[in-house]
Parts: C-alpha cells; sequence; structure tokens
C-alpha cells in the first residue's frame, strides 16, 4: 500500500478557487482502480494550509494517477494557488488488523 501526504500552503486570496478546482481531483480520483482513499484535510491550526491524504493499492495505482488526464490537469493549474511549494512525502504501509 503507498500513502501519500501532500501539503498545500494556498494563497489565503485563491483558497476559494483552490478549493472549487481540486473538488473535480477528489471525486475522479477516488473512481480510479487501484484508489482506496483520497481526502483533503483543513489544518485547523494554520490558515490555508490543506494535506491530500492519498492510499493507493501499489505503485502501479500511483504511476497510473500521475498520468490521468484529471490529475495532470489539477497540476497544470495548482501554481496558481500555491504561496509555498508543495510537500509531499510518500510512503510504504500495510494495514494492521485488529
Amino acid at each position: 500500500m503507498i500513502i501519500i501526504h501532500a501539503e498545500f500552503h494556498i494563497n489565503p486570496t485563491k483558497e476559494q478557487a483552490f478549493l472549487e478546482g481540486i473538488r473535480p481531483l477528489v471525486a475522479a480520483s477516488r473512481a480510479e482502480e487501484g484508489n482506496i482513499s483520497y481526502d483533503l484535510m483543513k489544518d485547523i491550526e494554520r490558515e490555508s494550509v490543506y494535506t491530500m491524504v492519498e492510499v493507493w493499492r501499489d505503485a502501479a495505482s500511483v504511476e497510473n494517477h500521475n498520468a490521468s488526464e484529471h490529475f495532470s490537469s489539477f497540476v497544470g493549474s495548482a501554481p496558481e494557488y500555491l504561496a509555498a511549494p508543495l510537500d509531499v512525502n510518500i510512503y510504504e504501509g500495510n494495514k494492521v488488523e485488529k
């Protein structure tokens, strides 16, 4: 399982546009083969900071996602929303059964 945390520091004047622009990415990504979850989280302590938490079945699923039209389209427009460089961390993990 591949887990990705992508932290977005959004220009406060562009926050609403960012949220509108990212909704189609979230919906399309959730529908992809190999996606387990794809959630945008708002930081409650830092204004205009969001983290996309993605969980994928495997590396091939991530590669297919990164090549998708909806991902490429959003990546092309993302810089107009950002107040700082995007910070992406990728992890390998396994679900812990209780």
